[in-house]
């Protein structure tokens, strides 16, 4: 019995490791681009998955907004909260825009819209009790055409998140699910790239028309 305790304590170990030995290389990335140039304060950071990090060119789809762009590969809400005291909270932003929950779902058939939401709440109060004054506004989870059968979940997470942030001032919902389903409600896959996950640039279009709005000035 002890051994087996050991076993799983190290592994235990391991799997904390791996985690964020896996986004290493991408927050020490964003560490060495700030020991060249830091970001000045008040701008509005996007942080979350690879949907914001392929969004290399975000900055000219909101011209006029200062935009500090932190998403980091195929990241789930857990790695967003690991990281959040490098990635968030030290640019002092005015207003933290979120992207993740999609590859939380798709992690594993255990993981519920309640998880998403709990995630996202721990998330929340993270920058709610360090930057008390900063604008919160989460973009729903996207229906992609691979992980159709997620969707039900995905609406699920999306309306819980949605009605928390409205019990909280200062925040915002970014719908960006129902732009993307076509007459028959799937999603629509010439917003997609090959792997049916990843946007095209029409794709992106339609988040610019969508955040747009809850961007602070």
């Amino acid at each position: 019995m002890a051994i087996l305790s050991i076993c799983f304590f190290v592994l235990g170990t391991y799997s904390s490791l791996f985690a964020q030995a896996r986004f290493a290389a991408d927050i020490n990335a964003f560490k060495k681009a700030d020991s060249v140039n830091f970001p000045a304060a008040n701008a509005i950071l996007f942080t979350g998955s690879s949907s914001f990090t392929k969004w290399k060119d975000v900055q000219n789809y909101f011209p006029g907004y200062p935009i500090i762009n932190r998403g980091f590969g195929g990241s789930i809400l857990l790695d967003v909260i690991r990281y959040a005291n490098e990635i968030i909270i030290p640019y002092k932003p005015k207003q933290v825009v979120i992207y993740c929950g999609d590859n939380d779902l798709a992690s594993s058939d255990t993981v519920t819209a309640e998880i998403v939401l709990e995630r996202f709440k721990q998330l929340f109060f993270i920058i709610r009790n360090q930057l008390p004054n900063t604008s919160v506004v989460f973009v729903s989870i996207k229906p992609s055409p691979s992980r159709e059968r997620l969707l039900p979940k995905v609406q699920a997470s999306n309306q819980a998140i949605k009605k928390f942030l409205s019990e909280h001032k200062n925040t915002g919902f970014a719908d960006v699910y129902h732009p993307m389903l076509g007459p028959d409600k799937l999603p629509v896959k010439d917003l997609f790239l090959d792997d049916m996950l990843h946007m095209k640039p029409n794709g992106y279009v339609i988040w610019q028309k969508v955040i747009q709005p809850y961007l602070l000035k």
